[in-house]
Formats: structure tokens, C-alpha cells, sequence
């Protein structure tokens, strides 16, 4: 059976080298998850070059490099982790946002699971639902990922479009081949 793991369940995974977070700061472990800080590479989706959003033609975005940033209120940015990912192929994990950064109308997710065998940084959606911006600071506790035994290896592990990422990574969704009815 699947199950959310533990801080303990985690060292112990840590310690023997089967789950792999680097940089891990044992302060970040919380009862049942890890709280992730902010890198420092943003992505801006560039309105002038895109137009209207397909899911078959790539979408482009404005790096950005820096210790912060300001979101404006009702937008929407691409963010890191500091943390770079080892998963094992008995492990999944989902990101969520933290409490306290919800309550100022910043909503954070990686749109679903991170796989069984995924490695790299986990891109973050960022929405600013506030009427006023928010300065985001690089270091900062921002998410936090909750880690699943899973109830038997898969028959695969994860090895998609996002596989390695060190950066924040735009959609790919272009790269999808869909499955024929």
C-alpha cells in the first residue's frame, strides 16, 4: 500500500543513499515532508513572441537570473528549487505549497506528481492572486514536497521531457505525442 513517509522514514533514506537531495539541510524536514527553497532562474511567459497559447507549438519565455523578483499582482512565473532530486523507483513525491505563503494569495504547484525515477530540480507555477506585487526571495522556504512509498516498483521509471532539469523548465507540452482514439 502507498504511503506518505515520514521525517524519520526520510533520513533514513538519505542517510543510505536511496533518496538523494542535494543540498539537504536537515532543518527543512517537517513531520511528513521537506520545505524547498526558491532558486534564483525565473521564467516570464513573453506575451510578445507567443500570442495565443497552443498545445502544439513552443512557448517562449524571458530568463531571469537574480535573489529576487516581483510579481505582480494576477501574474503567473516559473520558478526553481535550490534542491536537485533523486527519486528512487519505489518513491513519488508531490509538491505543495506552504500555509503561510498561501495565506498572502501566492499559489504554488508543480502541476502533479513528480515521478518514480525522476531526477532534477522541480520547476514551480507561481500565481500571484493578491490585488498587490510580491517580492519573492531566492533562499527562502517557498513549497514543500511530500514523498510516497509507492505500493510496488513500476513497470518503468520516469525518463520524460523534464528528466535532468537544473533550471526552471517552460512547457514541452509541443513534444507530447497524444495517444490516437
Amino acid at each position: 500500500m502507498a504511503m506518505i513517509l515520514s521525517d524519520l522514514t526520510l533520513k533514513e533514506l538519505i542517510k543510505k543513499d536511496e533518496l538523494s537531495i542535494d543540498p539537504f539541510d536537515p532543518s527543512a524536514l517537517q513531520p511528513a515532508s521537506l520545505d524547498c527553497r526558491l532558486g534564483t532562474h525565473f521564467l516570464i511567459l513573453d506575451e510578445a513572441k507567443t500570442g495565443i497559447l497552443t498545445m502544439d507549438s513552443e512557448i517562449h519565455y524571458t530568463e531571469y537570473e537574480g535573489d529576487s523578483i516581483v510579481m505582480q499582482p494576477k501574474s503567473f512565473l516559473l520558478a526553481t528549487t535550490v534542491e536537485y532530486f533523486k527519486l528512487p523507483v519505489n518513491l513519488s513525491a508531490f509538491v505543495e505549497g506552504r500555509s503561510s505563503i498561501g495565506r498572502m494569495g501566492l499559489f504554488i504547484q508543480n502541476a502533479g506528481w513528480v515521478d518514480a525515477g525522476f531526477e532534477g530540480r522541480i520547476t514551480l507555477e507561481l500565481y500571484n492572486a493578491n490585488s498587490l506585487p510580491i517580492k519573492l526571495m531566492a533562499g527562502r522556504r517557498i513549497c514543500q514536497m511530500v514523498f510516497c512509498r509507492m505500493d510496488q516498483a513500476p513497470s518503468r521509471s520516469y525518463n520524460g521531457k523534464y528528466q535532468g532539469q537544473t533550471k526552471s523548465v517552460g512547457s514541452r507540452i509541443f513534444q507530447d505525442t497524444e495517444i490516437q482514439l
